[in-house]
């Protein structure tokens, strides 16, 4: 089971740095944010009103009443209906900035998420092979879902919450200094203790949340381990064991989000007791300055509507101080994520093409191998030497002419996928150079490159979809017939007709349903659309049929082969006897070459490989 990278050490700095990259997504809706932070600041400006409004009622209507019962009843009810009226007024216009400001904030969002989705998903489909020969499958799906997600909590939730959270902070301030300075500064004391809280939670929830992402991770990659490789889990009766791993992974992912809960459900009481804390001081306070002016005889400078609004801006005031613990937890899951997706976005694209990349025009198909030495470990460079056993193919020199078969045989890692994989250039070579038509395939564009290469595997990958799309991928070039045609090349068109739907049959996921000669043929048939000019390599392309499917494939390739330059890989050594030529490869080095009569007068390694696997053959008979 690959376990997720460690963990990094966390730095202040790259809190800013990231946050910094998440805004720079922002930029391209400049205009929407902007109208957004406006509405949310207008929002912020509204909200202390309200306590004002009811201090002046109480001061101005409901007191002075109750200390004179002769003043005009009915104009102070004119009064106070007045005051009602313009509350709820503007208790309608905050409810419609407010609304304004969150749909702003969230299309903001989802637009943003919409531009890092993909520019993760097109950085995936550029890295080089090698880059997923390290990585799990359920990792990049964790980037690509649940880190993304993280980051869309931040901004439709989170980001309404901190701008809003923060204008009504410095908003209250301001209010309440500008009511009555004594009590704002009683209310202030707690806020040295809500600082250090702040700071010290701060670390352990940055760190539970990181852990849950990597947990996360763990969780992911064992569900498509374990579905992608269900027949094998169940031949082998692995179901238990299984079911075990993932427990562990399971409970490991709980262990992290109670951690995660426990440091947040601590942090939220803290900051709501130390807000209560500064209500309490405000009104002992408030109360004494009260009642030491009325003892005195002098006209109070705290009024029963101070007090009352004091109140209600304390806890107001804490209130978006609660409001920022909640984005802070938001923050942090989103700076986790960011970290593992910015890692994917920075992560070295090691096959690229050169500023000056030439294309392709008319192939001659010539292939060569010169002094080819390759490793797939990225560790090992051309300094590396030549007895480590990391390298895969060791001084390979192999010049095959256009239109030619060259077939590739040898026992299982000696190197012969290794060389059709070079030929693509989905690896670079450590050293010495594969070229085509004379061109280093450094120098070409991938994609030019690979448009000239038909290629079969052994393991063939249906996408989800109907026949016809899963053989034309999408290219609007590839007509109906030009479909059916190739179809009848490998064999397998009268097998579609007989489907309900035919070509518009829909395919399950991982082809389910297709034998492994069916999809195998299939396969064939969308390389042969590809229409390869000159070069068409087959690795193992008849591993997996039986011996009529077989005969039908040899027939479509005689067809298929003329005129191209060839090279095959098959373990049946029946299937490359008509080549021109057949390479042996042993430990990385080609060891015999010559056609296989040739090789069987040599009596060499091809020799006792033809006789090993007739004589195999025969036992199994």
């Amino acid at each position: 089971m690959t376990r997720p990278e460690k963990l990094k050490p966390e730095t202040q700095d790259l809190d800013f740095e990231l946050v910094r990259r998440i805004l720079r997504y922002v930029r391209p809706y400049g205009a929407l944010a902007v109208g957004a932070v406006v509405l949310t600041l207008v929002h912020s400006l509204i909200q202390p009103q309200f306590a004002l409004i009811q201090k002046h009622a109480i001061d101005a209507y409901l007191v002075p009443f109750e200390h004179d019962r002769s003043l005009d009843a009915e104009a102070l009810y004119q009064g106070l209906l007045t005051v009602a009226l313009g509350y709820m007024g503007l208790r309608l216009l905050d409810f419609a900035v407010q609304y304004a400001s969150t749909v702003a904030i969230g299309y903001l969002g989802q637009n943003v998420l919409r531009d890092i989705r993909a520019d993760v998903f097109g950085k995936l489909q550029r890295l080089q092979l090698s880059y997923f020969d390290r990585n799990p499958v359920g990792r990049l799906i964790t980037r690509v879902t649940s880190d993304v997600d993280a980051i869309n909590q931040f901004i439709t939730g989170g980001l309404v919450s901190l701008i809003n959270s923060v204008f009504l902070i410095v908003t209250y301030v301001w209010i309440m200094l500008r009511v009555d300075w004594r009590l704002s500064l009683i209310s202030f004391t707690v806020l040295p203790l809500m600082y250090w809280a702040t700071n010290f939670f701060r670390g352990k929830m940055r760190e539970a949340f990181r852990r849950t992402r990597l947990e996360q991770a763990v969780v992911n990659t064992q569900l498509n381990e374990n579905i992608s490789g269900a027949m094998t889990v169940q031949l082998f009766g692995r179901e238990a064991r299984s079911a075990l791993n993932f427990d562990h992974a399971n409970r490991s992912l709980l262990a992290a989000h109670v951690n995660s809960v426990q440091w947040f459900s601590l942090f939220m009481p803290t900051v709501a007791l130390l807000g209560q804390l500064a209500v309490a001081l405000v009104v002992y306070f408030a109360a004494r300055f009260l009642l030491q002016d009325q003892a005195a005889g002098v006209v109070a400078g705290v009024t029963v509507g101070t007090i009352f609004a004091f109140v209600q801006f304390t806890q107001q005031l804490f209130q978006p101080i609660q409001d920022l613990a909640d984005v802070f937890n938001n923050l942090q899951a989103a700076m986790a994520s960011s970290e593992r997706i910015f890692e994917v976005l920075d992560e070295e694209e090691e096959i690229t093409d050169r500023p000056d990349a030439a294309t392709l025009g008319q192939l001659e198909g010539r292939v060569d191998l010169e002094n080819v030495w390759f490793a797939y470990d990225p560790d090992v460079t051309a300094d590396t030497p030549d007895d480590d056993p990391r390298w895969i193919l060791r001084g390979v020199d192999l010049h095959i002419r256009p239109g030619e078969s060259v077939a590739l045989v040898g026992a299982t890692g000696a190197g012969k996928t290794s060389v059709t994989a070079l030929v693509s250039r989905f690896y670079d070579v450590q050293r010495g150079a594969v070229k085509v038509d004379g061109h280093d395939v450094r120098d070409l564009k991938q994609h030019d490159l690979r448009r000239h290469v038909g290629v079969v595997l052994q393991d063939v990958f249906l996408f989800a979809g109907t026949i016809a799309s899963n053989l034309s991928l999408g290219n609007p070039d590839v007509t109906q017939a030009k479909i059916e045609e190739a179809c009848r090349y490998v064999g397998v068109h009268d097998y579609v007709m007989s489907l309900p739907q035919g070509y518009q049959t829909e395919v399950r996921e991982r082809g389910a349903g297709l034998s492994t000669g069916q999809k195998q043929l299939l396969a064939f048939a969308r390389a042969l659309l590809q229409n390869p000019d000159i070069i068409l390599v087959l690795d193992e392309a008849t591993a997996n049929v039986d011996t009529e499917t077989e005969l039908r494939i040899q027939a479509a390739l005689e067809r298929v082969m003329q005129g191209r330059t060839s090279i095959i890989i098959a373990h049946r050594l029946s299937t490359i006897e008509g080549c021109d030529r057949i390479v042996v490869m042993r430990r990385g080095r080609i060891v015999e070459q010559g056609s296989h009569r040739e090789l069987l007068e040599q009596g060499g390694y091809y020799s006792r490989l033809q006789q090993l696997q007739y004589s195999g053959q025969r036992r199994s008979a």
